[in-house]
């Protein structure tokens, strides 16, 4: 039943697949076709057979995969092996098995993606190891340009996590108020997916298992980053009287949804999509109004995310027309409320690709977050408007994990079309995408772009460069606006690196010109948010025509990398040390520093170094662990301090027998 990670204390199977029970007779013996048992097997508060929670069951001659069943498979004298099988789509969760009325005991049912009429059944070993039963994994973040992989340790068969993930379901509001229909939907893997994106926030005070916070400060909790997996989050909340944990943002809610659906027997794998679209208003347009100083005003809800998490869950759609089976988006991150409650999906990536914005669930948001058409207007001083060029296309490299690598697989072609193609068009009359129809491609006369130096670090000092091209055969005389801001990763502007405003750049036909500007530590040291993440913004206005033209580009400051190295042979159960090592890149000392390290392993394991870290200074430290199992393993690791943040690293360990 591929369960064991959960551990052999309790029975905890899978639904059409059979289970095995040894009974023992006090008195007397076995005889086939004379001897019976009256069985039963229910779930929830208020069982009933109409609804499916109970299951009334005598012996057959075989086992029937296709429904509830049971049967004897061989007698000998005062043994006999009871095997019971659940239907295939029976509900998930607790049971209590009777037999003859007063033999009880107690399991749990999963999802079985093993079983062919399960409907998350999935038919390929490697990905099952993968989205099932992986315990740690890779996520996404950075910027299009620079995505930067982020370990995770998901932790699903962990002690105490199958109970936690139970309880989300119990405590859901549904279940609340109808606790006989909510155990009855808990057969349908539509119905949990989508109540688990809605548990997984706390927006609707519900007894949701994480709180959101974008601030630059994080009173009253954790920063999302400090998190290096989802076992902690999950324990924290089910011991605190299932109080919202403080705090997630994006991945972190992807991760815990992720962790709970594999915990469940659902196949699923977090995503990120870089230039992610939040359109509030569905009309598939976001629209940003700059000054002439090249400032955006931030007054619309409507946002561009520099990358968007969410799961897709593994699961066959018979409540919508053949061939939108498979790979089913939800998101848990509270952005709009569908049906009256804060979540989004399940909905087929395919009926995103095709345009079909009227199938279950949330179809038109997801396809704005991939789809959407991003329009710069400019407002001049005399208060008249200009669409600028500017050619940043929202929704590029939606990126989840590989199968059985640490590698980046893009899966951008699962959402959408080429680019330009004839079936791209296609989809967008289908979704009445105005804006993308009616776009012009003509090239304009002036072009602008960002180039960046090599070997941009934080706490170094760099210039970046904004590259003005004349394409046409006049002269041109123009105003350039080059600036850098701070961003966070959802968007939100913060105070400025870097300021350049040129008011007489010359360009000849044909003409190019190179402009630096200079990005010093000492200037974006206090600015930077923990994304690391530097918007840089170049502003190209022609004095004749007024047309102007825009680029912008975001720079990822990278951390400086944690050195692991194992000491000792990596055995099941045998103490390991792990030698960690960072090098200060700051020209400042950093103090309040602390290495972190999780995974498989027993216990979380810190290490506080008591002196301050010197720059060019190494911190180094030892850290012993004791790995639980056997195979590989990530070591996640989390270096803290007042001036880096949180710096992640990770190494990949084989844990022998």
């Amino acid at each position: 039943h591929h369960t064991e990670l959960n551990g052999t204390d309790r029975l905890i199977v899978r639904r059409g697949q059979a289970f095995t029970i040894n009974l023992y007779l006090n008195s007397g013996s076995y005889q086939p076709g004379y001897s019976q048992l009256h069985i039963t097997a229910e779930t929830g508060p208020q069982p009933e057979e109409q609804y499916g929670t109970r299951a009334v069951l005598g012996l057959s001659d075989e086992i029937d995969d296709t429904r509830w069943s049971a049967a004897v498979s061989s007698p000998s004298g005062d043994t006999v092996c009871l095997s019971v099988c659940a239907a295939p789509d029976a509900p998930i969760g607790r049971y209590v098995l009777t037999l003859d009325g007063h033999i009880q005991f107690d399991f749990i049912l999963l999802f079985n993606p093993w079983c062919p009429r399960d409907v998350v059944y999935m038919d390929c070993e490697e990905k099952l190891a993968e989205y099932v039963l992986a315990q740690d994994g890779i996520i996404f973040r950075g910027d299009v340009e620079y995505p930067v992989p982020l370990a995770w340790y998901f932790g699903q068969f962990e002690e105490g996590i199958l109970d936690a993930c139970l309880r989300i379901l119990d405590m859901n509001p549904k279940h609340s108020r109808n606790p006989g229909k909510d155990c009855s939907g808990r057969r349908n893997v539509i119905y949990v997916t989508r109540v688990l994106s809605a548990m997984i926030n706390s927006n609707d005070r519900d007894y949701g298992v994480l709180e959101g916070c974008w601030k630059d400060t994080f009173e009253g909790g954790v920063s999302p980053m400090s998190w290096r997996g989802s076992v902690q989050i999950l324990r924290t909340w089910s011991s605190t009287s299932c109080l919202p944990v403080r705090y997630g943002q994006c991945w972190v809610f992807a991760a815990v949804a992720c962790t709970v659906s594999r915990a469940l027997g659902i196949p699923c794998r977090v995503v990120t999509n870089f230039y992610s679209a939040h359109d509030t208003n569905s009309n598939l347009v976001i629209e940003r109004y700059l000054n002439e100083k090249g400032e955006i005003d931030s007054s619309t809800r409507d946002m561009i995310w520099n990358y968007h998490c969410w799961v897709e869950s593994w699961m066959t759609r018979p409540d919508l027309p053949p061939g939108f089976d498979g790979w089913q988006a939800s998101d848990p991150t509270p952005q709009e409320k569908s049906e009256g409650v804060f979540c989004c999906g399940p909905v087929p990536l395919r009926a995103i690709k095709e345009g079909e914005l009227t199938f279950k669930y949330d179809a038109p948001f997801v396809f704005a977050e991939v789809n959407a058409d991003l329009v710069h207007i400019l407002k001049y001083n005399d208060g008249s408007t200009r669409k600028i060029v500017n050619e940043q296309k929202v929704g590029q490299k939606i990126s989840t994990k590989s199968v059985g690598r640490d590698a980046r697989e893009d899966i951008t072609h699962l959402y959408k079309y080429p680019e330009g193609s004839v079936e791209e068009r296609q989809v967008f009359e289908k979704a009445n995408h105005q804006s993308k129809l009616h776009q012009q491609q003509a090239k304009p006369g002036l072009q602008i772009t960002i180039k960046l130096s090599t070997g941009i670090r934080k706490g170094c000092d760099f210039d970046v460069f904004a590259i003005v091209t004349n394409n046409t055969e006049e002269d041109k005389k123009c105003r350039l606006v080059f600036a850098s801001r701070a961003v966070s990763y959802n968007g939100v502007i913060g105070r400025e690196c870097g300021f350049k405003d040129l008011l007489n750049v010359e360009l000849a036909p044909g003409g190019e010109r190179k402009v630096p500007l200079r990005l010093n530590y000492s200037q974006y040291c206090n600015n930077l948010t923990e994304d690391n993440l530097i918007r840089l913004g170049a502003l190209l206005i022609d004095y004749s025509t007024k047309e102007a033209v825009m680029a912008m580009r975001d720079i990822v400051l990278d951390d400086p990398e944690i050195k692991i190295r194992i000491l000792g042979e990596p055995k099941e159960k045998r103490k390991l040390a792990a030698e960690l090592t960072l090098q200060n890149p700051l020209p400042e000392t950093l103090q309040g520093c602390c290495f972190t390290i999780e995974g498989s392993v027993k216990l979380k394991n810190y290490k506080i170094l008591e002196s301050p870290i010197e720059p060019g200074q190494e911190a180094k430290v030892k850290i012993y662990f004791t790995p639980t199992q056997s195979g590989l393993c990530k070591l996640v690791v989390d270096f803290d301090s007042d001036k880096l943040g949180h710096v992640r690293g990770y190494k990949n360990v084989i844990i022998g027998k």
